[in-house]
């Protein structure tokens, strides 16, 4: 099936050398052949739903996620073993139109051709928690996340962003094609996930994908969301955004150093904006 461009026309490279042509843009289908698309047309044109963008050199991938209404929340398989916190709670319904969600967390490569560096802040990579080209970035905090959104957005003419959290989770439940599991892709935690102070982070991709085809939505590093965090409401709702104010934002997914039971496809974390840690990366949305 292939979707409209529309907004974004998401597999066109915006590399130089490459975008450099009078005519149009010239854009990589995923089946490997380019055309050269007029400006004009750009707005019609149809593509694949996973779809490969290339900044600066660095290729990577955004996978569809079709929309739908689902159960966020501490659901039924989230008891199994495990204790769900209160946050989790009550599981309430959300919907969700369609988009697309990172295949893998953004890389340390993706950042160095977007930022040209690495992170600002007083933190940094190393190889004690894993340094290399398809190694997470982490040491990344909700500001710096928007500040590569905002570099990547002048890159490439896309509007990329922070998946939301109800987005995150849709995701990682696979979706509209969602087993149900614990973890993002099986019930088995170490088949997809690296947690557990296994050493640090670990390249991209190396476990498991889950029902979509995407990597790593449990362990590795903890991803930020878009919400402020707050405690899900009592009475049920269909808000997919969660709250407009707070003190602290959401991030989800578990990590490294993660206990199994913070790997979980439900499990809800918490950190001031400004805040660092060797844990800590990102996963963009479109």
């Amino acid at each position: 099936m292939k979707k409209l461009i529309a907004a974004f026309a998401v597999i066109i490279v915006f590399l130089a050398g490459i975008i450099a042509n009078a005519q149009g843009v010239i854009v990589h289908k995923k089946d490997g052949t380019k055309i050269i698309v007029p400006y004009a047309e750009l707005d019609s044109m149809t593509i694949d739903e996973n779809s490969i963008i290339n900044v600066n050199g660095v290729s990577f991938k955004m996978i569809f996620v079709k929309g739908g209404t689902f159960d966020i929340g501490a659901t039924d398989e989230q008891y199994d073993g495990y204790s769900p916190d209160n946050d989790e709670k009550p599981v309430h319904k959300v919907t969700l139109g369609d988009y697309y969600i990172g295949e893998t967390e953004v890389t340390q490569a993706l950042w160095y051709a977007v930022m040209g560096g690495r992170p600002s802040s007083d933190y940094n990579w190393s190889s004690s928690y894993g340094l290399g080209d398809n190694y997470p970035a982490y040491y990344i905090s909700y500001y710096e996340c928007q500040d590569f959104i905002r570099k990547l957005n002048d890159i490439t003419g896309l509007t990329f962003r922070m998946p939301t959290e109800a987005e995150w989770e849709y995701a990682a439940r696979g979706g509209n094609k969602s087993e149900h599991y614990i973890f993002s892709g099986s019930n088995t935690v170490g088949d997809v996930a690296w947690y557990n102070g296994t050493g640090g982070t670990h390249p991209v991709a190396q476990k498991y994908a889950n029902e979509l085809g995407i990597y790593d939505m449990s362990g590795n590093v903890w991803e930020w969301c878009s919400d402020w965090y707050d405690t899900y409401p009592s009475d049920p709702q269909t808000n997919p955004t969660g709250p407009s104010t707070g003190s602290g934002r959401v991030f989800r997914g578990g990590s490294w150093g993660s206990d199994a039971t913070g790997c979980r496809v439900a499990f809800r974390g918490i950190s001031g904006p400004g805040g660092h840690d060797g844990n800590l990366g990102l996963r963009l949305a479109l």
